[in-house]
């Protein structure tokens, strides 16, 4: 297992002084980190994505006018292993306002982007050279949820492929629905699956989820109910079944909170999920044969507004990177309990959004 990362962080640079994409070096055996600084100027890369080559980057730029149209836009980027910079190498329109994530199949071979305000799911080849081609699909969600503020249209959230490649599934947050899709991987195509999707409870607001290892269960964010739902995988036909909806708020918690990221340790043995509001994560054990959920801790992330967390590929640390205070806090994971320490080392970075790794060993 490579213990030597470069780490690369998105952010959000309308309103803020931040530049684009930044990054830095991290030793996995020593949990240090030494910053590098701006590796790519460009609006608003709030989702990343590395090619499983190591050479590539992929960043959405979340903006809803691109062009002159409602359209947000994907970038290429060359990846410098030496240095960490990046060099763009095309960009492309998402075809949606704001395209907030971004994921490649397991081949490499596409990339699969949710526009949020657009309400829809794009797919683009990457080519040999890692640029993007011309979308070799396209799907338009309809309908709206039961929030008329949040909910008055079709919002999607996330995009990805299933681990054997055949199924893509999209959450969408205005619809309370995880679309399922049939995915071609010779053509980059989408087909909806039978059934075509599975419902979270109305108002929930689905936004990220999660494959358990095992890949028999997903685990669901909601960001609006601030709950968690499991549920079980098919993965023959691509089916969901809900087996569990927990809340990953304390009782007592009385503020307004939305929730952010959901990840799933490699052991397969803990979940995390974040709270902005509350600012922390919470920390829950999975049941190895039920896939459902028991509360551990609440962890503050030593910041605010816990936006996104990435957990390093050893499963040694967590990255919370906080985009209200600027900051991404590093902890480390106890591998008996999944519990969260912080180890006095953080990045300042104005605005962060998103950490992805690079294993540069």
């Amino acid at each position: 297992m490579e213990k030597h990362f470069l780490v690369y962080v998105g952010t959000y640079t309308a309103k803020t002084n931040s530049k684009g994409i930044y990054a830095c070096r991290f030793d996995a055996t020593t949990g240090k980190v030494t910053p590098i600084g701006t590796v790519a100027e460009t609006a608003n890369p709030s989702f990343l994505a590395v090619h499983p080559n190591g050479r590539f980057l992929y960043a959405v730029n979340e903006m809803g006018d691109y062009e002159g149209k409602k359209s947000g836009a994907v970038s290429a980027f060359a990846i410098d292993r030496a240095t960490g910079k990046l060099t763009l190498l095309n960009q492309v329109a998402s075809r949606g306002a704001d395209p907030c994530y971004v994921s490649l199949d397991k081949t490499g071979k596409y990339l699969l982007v949710a526009n949020y305000t657009g309400g829809s799911v794009i797919v683009f080849p990457v080519l040999a050279d890692g640029r993007l081609g011309d979308a070799t699909a396209f799907v338009q969600h309809e309908g709206h949820g039961m929030n008329p503020e949040r909910q008055e249209g079709p919002h999607a959230h996330m995009i990805e492929v299933s681990p054997d490649n055949r199924f893509a599934i999209a959450a969408d947050l205005g619809l309370d629905e995880l679309l399922v899709y049939r995915f071609n991987a010779a053509k980059g195509s989408l087909a909806p699956n039978d059934p075509p999707f599975a419902k979270v409870n109305p108002g929930a607001g689905p936004r990220h989820f999660a494959f358990h290892p095992a890949g028999r269960f997903v685990h669901v964010l909601n960001e609006m109910g601030s709950t968690v739902t499991t549920f079980s995988y098919q993965a023959a036909g691509g089916v969901l079944r809900e087996l569990q909806s927990i809340s990953i708020l304390p009782k007592d918690f009385a503020g307004t909170n939305t929730s952010a990221e959901i990840e799933v340790h490699p052991s397969g043995k803990f979940l995390y999920a974040s709270n902005r509001g509350h600012d922390s994560v919470a920390v829950f054990a999975i049941d190895p044969e039920k896939g459902t959920l028991m509360f551990v801790a609440h962890v503050p992330t030593q910041g605010k507004t816990p936006r996104h967390f990435a957990i390093d590929p050893t499963g040694t640390f967590l990255f919370a990177a906080n985009q209200d205070s600027g900051n991404v806090v590093l902890f480390r994971i106890d591998p008996k309990t999944g519990g969260l320490t912080p180890t006095g080392q953080a990045l300042e970075v104005p605005s962060p959004v998103c950490v992805a790794f690079l294993p540069v060993d």
